[in-house]
Formats: structure tokens, C-alpha cells, sequence
């Protein structure tokens, strides 16, 4: 037999190829394994019969990780049942697309739904304090002088009406970045403020205007709130944003047809 040889069929090289192939193997698994610590077990029409979505591997046993700030996250954790959609099946069949039966974008449908993130806001890593704030509430951070300032530019909706103007921003304290203007509306009785997020904006600083042209400016008074005035969570991130995602489909109907 030649040098390595160990019987007349196997040699270290052909062995430490397959221990590989099996460790590589069992990585797949593992990995695969753990990708399903969020999001499992899957919300299906299987699941109305008492299936429990998981494919193959299964899902992995709870582990609790330490975050920041001395919070704990066991995953995965255990999901609470997901709320009726106000929509219906345009079919029969699994997975056909939903109709909605409601106003999409306050029933969170389609480009509306969002992540039922922590319903906490999103601390700094160092000073344990909230990153998204007003301006008015952190003194730290101003507008330099001499810089275009969007506060009190009127807020123009889809249709071109003006819906309110702009009483304040948020900033991001440790990204330094503005993240959402505070838009007071107009017509109101009592004062009414809601969020607009950046990314959902153009500005016009010479015109001294912000055109919005995903929702229509009558549909800004239905724009989720946030608990507290002066901070906002996660969760409550996620829906403002998804609102204005969904009115970029549901705004008005002629956006739900096709383009030809």
C-alpha cells in the first residue's frame, strides 16, 4: 500500500474529505437551525388546522440572551396569536392575494403591515436614553445658523393641499440625522400633531414647502400616534413608516390598477 494508505479502499486524505463533507453538513443544519430563532413557527392556512409550521430542521430550543442596558430576549419566545386581517382571499386557493375589506393602511395590509417590534423606544448604547427625540427636547443638537430650517414649511400632500406645517424634528442623537418632522395640521379644532418620516419627504427650501406624495393630505389626520409626545418606540416606528408605505398603493384607487 502506498504512504497514507490505511486499508486497500481508504487513505487520510479520502477520510479527512469526508469528515469535512460531514462537519460541513452538520453546519448547514446548525445554522439553518438557528436562522429560525425569529419568525417561527409560520403563520399559514396550515395552522388553522393545528399544523405547526416549522419545516425541516425544526426550530431550535429557547435560549435568553443579555442585551444592552441589562434587558433579556428569550428566543425563540413564545408569539401571541396573530390578529384577524381585515382583508379576504381573492381565491380558493393557498396564498391567493388579499382584498381589503377596511382602510388598508390603518389595518396594517400589504405595504401597510408592519413588525410587532418592542413596543419601547430604542435606547442609546451609552447613555441608555432614547435616540429619537424632538430637537426641543435635547439641547445638544440645533439647527447651524445660516442653514435651511424646515420648521414652519407647509406640508403638501399628494393632491397639492396643504395638510399642516411643520411645528418641530426628530432626531436620531446617535446617528446626528433627522428622522421624522413633526407636522401640526391644519383645520383642526384642537392642535394635532403627527409624524412625517424623512424618507417620505422632498424638500423645497426656496418655495419654503415639503411635498409628500405618498398619502393625500386629508389622510395625515389618520397617521398612528406615539404614546408619549416627546418619544417614540419601535413598534410605533414601524407603523408610522408603514402607513405612508401603504399609501404609496391604497392612497387612491387608481394607484391600485395596473399601468397598462
Amino acid at each position: 500500500m502506498q504512504t497514507g494508505a490505511i486499508t486497500g479502499y481508504f487513505d487520510v486524505a479520502q477520510l479527512t474529505l469526508y469528515a469535512f463533507w460531514i462537519f460541513f453538513a452538520g453546519l448547514i443544519l446548525y445554522l439553518r437551525r438557528e436562522d429560525k430563532r425569529e419568525g417561527y413557527p409560520l403563520d399559514s392556512d396550515r395552522t388553522l388546522r393545528g399544523d405547526r409550521v416549522e419545516g425541516f430542521p425544526g426550530m431550535p430550543k429557547p435560549k435568553t440572551f443579555i442585551l444592552a442596558h441589562g434587558h433579556t430576549q428569550v428566543s425563540p419566545r413564545v408569539e401571541p396569536p396573530s390578529p384577524p386581517i381585515a382583508a379576504i382571499p381573492a381565491g380558493p386557493w393557498p396564498g391567493a392575494p388579499l382584498h381589503p375589506t377596511g382602510n388598508p393602511m390603518v389595518d396594517a395590509v400589504g405595504p401597510a403591515a408592519y413588525a410587532m417590534r418592542h413596543d419601547e423606544p430604542d435606547l442609546g448604547f451609552e447613555d441608555g436614553l432614547p435616540k429619537i427625540v424632538p430637537l426641543r427636547t435635547d439641547p445638544v443638537f440645533y439647527i447651524e445658523e445660516g442653514a435651511s430650517d424646515p420648521r414652519g414649511m407647509a406640508v403638501v400632500g399628494a393632491d397639492g393641499v396643504v395638510a399642516g406645517k411643520v411645528a418641530d424634528l426628530w432626531i436620531d442623537r446617535a446617528d446626528v440625522a433627522i428622522r421624522f418632522f413633526e407636522v401640526e395640521l391644519a383645520g383642526t379644532a384642537a392642535p394635532h400633531h403627527v409624524l412625517l418620516p424623512v424618507p417620505f419627504s422632498r424638500i423645497h427650501a426656496k418655495a419654503r414647502k415639503i411635498t409628500v406624495n405618498s398619502i393625500l393630505a386629508a389622510q395625515f389626520a389618520d397617521v398612528p400616534g406615539t404614546k408619549n409626545p416627546d418619544t417614540i418606540t419601535l413598534r410605533e416606528e414601524d407603523r408610522i413608516t408603514a402607513y405612508y408605505g401603504g399609501g404609496t398603493l391604497y392612497a387612491t384607487i387608481a394607484r391600485q390598477e395596473p399601468f397598462l
